[in-house]
């Protein structure tokens, strides 16, 4: 008896039954539609496999491939066809013969090869079907308009024998034909795309789903060993769980007060400055920071590897070890080339939802950009990161690299300063012969912050921040004038050479002179 059509059929694919809402409704007529090589095989069988699973019967209808071709591809998924009916139109066409030609297909009288096929599933009663692929039938059929007639017929056939069908098609229909589009119930297309450079992509897109909702858009996948891995595109519930009142404190006093305070849950914060400015080691302070305070941390590092990140924490006497071995900070490096954007999206939303993260670090965004299949995609997949860590409450912290030594202006696609709650501002600038550094908080939607403009230094023990620079005009252009007394900046010792002005800044303690060598 016909199941209601209100019922789901899995697909068995965790993503892709995410992005229909709990799979395919059943006893209609689906269309898999992508070029070769796109995965449209490996679907089928994990769609007949899912049956297996559950206790439904499965055909097979293969009419381009050979059983022993179709094992073989299971077979290098790990997976066994036990259960699942397999039909070879030309096997069953010509039983005792052993030689198939390269035109056998083409010579068989549609009407007669349809026939044959409704016979199996008259005596196989299976739940789901598969056809593999409707390009031999389309060539059988010589128009397009006995073409749809069969198509609907096999469409009128099935609809009262409580089938879910899956008919693969290559495109290799005229451009333009939709003939299959819309007879079908729904249709799922399968895209492969190159890349200029790197790994290629793959995406999938539900073109249609008659009279349900689903999650739309293009969402990556993957075929590794096991079958499909597909991400669904992550979208915002437009709900926070933002928890008020708390913030991310720096460890440092100055650097807290010039922000306001700290840096609150649920909001995104921007470090940018041209390399060497101390943007990683700013991160990797919050980072500590919060670890120290029992949260979950993830850092994603796009622009250097593990060892030497773990390398500079030590030599800083930054110490994350303990916290990187006991699972409180976990750093991944990404290789752009090698994951999508939607895989990466997937891999933070897991890092929320089943690790309970609540500090995200991307360390940078320059990295994260040459994982985008187009540059000009780049703010809409940070704006919908952003958005879906602020509804779960997680704060984010992203590095910018500014292209030049005193910061000239970044690339138009890497420009996601407008995204952020906060962005702070890392300059150098140059006085009596050394370059200097310094931080200023630019914008804070969170709250108020100082508009002053403080020196900075890395130096061991992490992110050291000065008095205002109350004295200098121009810092923020690189070459600043000085209008003060003495005495203004940080000292910087250098062995063996006493330094410019080595009285210390407001609120510094004083530093020890180095004895003069000789």
């Amino acid at each position: 008896m016909p199941r209601s059509a209100a019922s789901r059929a899995r697909i068995g694919i965790q993503g892709l039954d995410q992005v229909l809402h709990g799979g395919l409704p059943r006893d209609h007529l689906y269309l898999i539609d992508g070029d070769p090589g796109t995965g449209k095989t490996t679907l089928a069988l994990q769609f007949l496999l899912e049956g297996i699973a559950v206790g439904e019967r499965g055909l097979y209808v293969t009419l381009s491939e050979t059983a022993e071709e179709l094992r073989a591809t299971a077979a290098s998924h790990g997976w066994k066809l036990d259960g699942i009916e397999i039909f070879e139109l030309a096997a069953a066409d010509e039983p005792n013969s052993e030689t198939y030609t390269l035109f056998h297909p083409a010579e068989i009288e549609l009407s007669r090869t349809v026939e044959t096929v409704l016979a199996v599933v008259e005596r196989v009663a299976p739940v789901r079907v598969v056809f593999d692929s409707l390009s031999e039938m389309r060539l059988m059929a010589r128009d397009a308009l006995r073409f749809r007639r069969q198509i609907l017929a096999l469409k009128q056939f099935f609809a009262g024998r409580g089938c879910t069908v899956l008919l693969l098609d290559d495109r290799s229909a005229p451009d333009g034909d939709r003939h299959l589009h819309s007879i079908a119930h729904g249709v799922i297309s399968l895209e492969h795309l190159a890349m200029e450079y790197g790994a290629e992509r793959r995406r999938l897109q539900v073109a249609k789903l008659r009279g349900l909702q689903f999650r739309g858009g293009y969402h990556d996948f993957r075929i590794r060993t096991g079958g499909l891995d597909v991400f669904p595109r992550i979208l915002t519930e437009g709900r926070s769980q933002q928890r008020l009142g708390e913030e991310l404190r720096s460890g440092s006093a100055e650097l807290d007060d010039l922000i306001g305070g700290g840096l609150p849950s649920g909001t995104s914060t921007l470090i940018t400055g041209a390399a060497g400015t101390g943007k990683s080691v700013l991160a990797t302070q919050y980072a500590r920071t919060a670890v120290a305070g029992g949260e979950r941390v993830r850092y994603y590092l796009f622009d250097e590897r593990v060892p030497t990140f773990l390398h500079r924490a030590e030599k800083l006497d930054m110490h994350v070890g303990d916290a990187v071995r006991d699972g409180r900070l976990t750093l991944r490096q990404i290789e752009p080339t090698a994951m999508s954007p939607g895989e990466f999206a997937d891999e933070i939303r897991s890092a929320v939802e089943e690790d309970g993260v609540r500090l995200v670090i991307l360390d940078s965004i320059n990295g994260y950009m040459q994982a985008m299949p187009s540059e000009r995609l780049l703010p809409v997949q940070v704006h919908e990161l952003l958005s879906y860590m602020a509804d779960h409450g997680v704060s984010t912290i992203m590095t910018l690299v500014q292209h030049g030594i005193f910061g000239a202006p970044v690339d138009e696609a890497a420009e996601v300063s407008y995204l952020a709650d906060t962005v702070v501002l890392l300059r150098y600038f140059e006085h009596t012969g050394a370059v200097r550094q310094a931080i200023s908080v630019v914008k804070k939607r969170a709250g108020h912050h100082e508009r002053a403009i403080r020196e900075c230094r890395v130096e061991p023990g992490g992110f050291r921040v000065g008095a205002p620079l109350a004295d200098f005009q121009g810092v923020l252009a690189g070459v600043p004038t000085y209008t003060g007394a003495p005495g203004p900046l940080m000292a910087t010792p250098v062995p063996g050479v006493e330094a410019p002005n080595d009285s210390p800044g407001p609120g510094f303690p004083p530093r020890p002179r180095r004895p003069r060598s000789g």
